[in-house]
């Protein structure tokens, strides 16, 4: 993969579609660049190395992608950002197919020109929001499916449904596996509505989080992977525990446990999704 695009990335504060994003320069990595909305950091992206991955859920995420079965991989990604999880699939499993699926027409132009989107093989970028993702997906076409969508630091309600999970399903082929970027908070409700959800459409669910994170102690990213098929439990456990971010992964009778009655999302339901404390950010 080529490592920059035709250009040196210029840090600063752009315009797009919905509002102002502002590319930030790692000083400790010559490669590394941040992408930031409202103050809330969105992605990281090193353009020297693609598999480095400096935020803690972005590496969960990726554990799950490395379990599963090996060679290329026909992805959906719902929510874009920098890409960075599309680059690191290009990069560990060259060959794979990927669609991004991103509404922000203009951070997508942001992207290409400054962070070298260009050079990632075999993306297709799609201007959509996740809901109309939907009709330009065909049946069984994912062997894996990404969402990770935010508005800030907040998940749209309307891809937290059981209609819109339900669509996601039909998307997914019967081995494939769902990822899904949340974030909660004291309390959980919102995480623990959203376990409900996705168990409605899909029979295997796990949870990865940092144990802080499930205690309700922070605000903070809770990773999801769900399938039809049984989900690598042992190695998941095992990289959760053993990797730097110390997570946990959270199944069977405790995710049930987890749960605790709490009641699916679905279209039209009134529902707040959590917002972070401005001290979460520094604001």
């Amino acid at each position: 993969m080529a490592r920059r695009g035709e250009r040196e990335p210029m840090p600063g504060v752009y315009p797009v579609t919905y509002g102002e994003v502002e590319l930030l320069r790692d000083l400790d990595r010559p490669g590394g660049w941040i992408l930031t909305s409202d103050g809330v950091p969105q992605s990281y992206v090193d353009l020297d190395d693609p598999e480095y991955l400096d935020f803690e859920y972005v590496r969960l995420m990726a554990d799950v992608i490395d379990l599963m079965e090996d060679g290329p991989l026909d992805v959906v990604h719902v929510g874009g950002g920098a890409c960075t999880l599309p680059r690191y699939v290009a990069a560990t499993r060259p060959g794979s197919r990927q669609i991004v699926v991103e509404p922000d027409a203009g951070l997508v132009q942001l992207v290409r020109d400054q962070l070298g989107l260009r050079s990632v093989p075999r993306l297709k970028v799609r201007i959509a929001d996740g809901r109309a993702a939907g009709a330009l997906l065909r049946d069984d076409s994912a062997d894996l499916f990404v969402l990770d969508a935010f508005t800030g630091a907040v998940m749209p309600v309307e891809l937290a449904t059981v209609e819109y999970l339900e669509d996601v399903a039909r998307v997914v082929r019967g081995g494939g596996t769902v990822l899904v970027n949340l974030a909660d908070g004291k309390g959980l409700a919102f995480a623990r509505r959203f376990m409900a959800t996705i168990t409605e459409a899909f029979p295997h669910v796990a949870l990865l989080a940092d144990p802080g994170v499930l205690r309700g102690r922070r605000f903070g990213n809770i990773i999801v992977a769900a399938s039809r098929v049984s989900l690598p439990l042992d190695g998941l456990i095992r990289r959760a525990a053993g990797g730097p971010a110390r997570a946990r992964c959270m199944h069977g009778r405790a995710l049930t446990d987890f749960i605790a009655g709490a009641s699916p999302i679905h279209d039209g339901d009134a529902v707040t999704p959590p917002v972070p404390p401005p001290a979460v950010f520094g604001r």
